[in-house]
């Protein structure tokens, strides 16, 4: 499952409407829905974000915040190292190798700290 998935999901239960009620609302299957919320799908497109957000009536600031979570929900990951250095290289294919295998408290710290990192000065 992927962070908009799981948003998704929470944002359905909260409301108790089915995948097939939404899916049928907002003119997609219910399968392609359970996909997306699954991580079987990509990212939703620009389109399809836009139709959720209005299903849901979510605007301003939970809009923006389920956009980013979209962006940062795509469960095929390519990650470009060229130009970094060597243990960036190796960062990345040791993650991309052992992520599944990593337990949900270490996932949680690695995520943790690598928000930490990413947060303005």
């Amino acid at each position: 499952m992927t962070p908009f998935g799981r948003r998704l999901r929470e944002l359905r239960a909260a409301r108790g409407v089915t995948l097939s009620q939404m899916a049928q609302t907002i003119g997609v299957s219910a399968a392609y829905l359970s996909a997306l919320e699954h991580g079987k799908r990509g990212q939703p497109t620009w389109l399809m974000l836009q139709r959720i957000m209005a299903y849901f009536n979510v605007i301003w600031d939970e809009a923006e915040a389920l956009r980013a979570l979209a962006e940062l929900s795509d469960p095929r990951v390519v990650v470009d190292t060229s130009g970094l250095t060597p243990e960036a290289t190796e960062l990345a294919n040791l993650l991309a190798r052992e992520i599944a295998t990593l337990p949900p408290e270490a996932v949680a710290e690695l995520l943790g700290r690598l928000k930490i990192l990413g947060r303005p000065g």
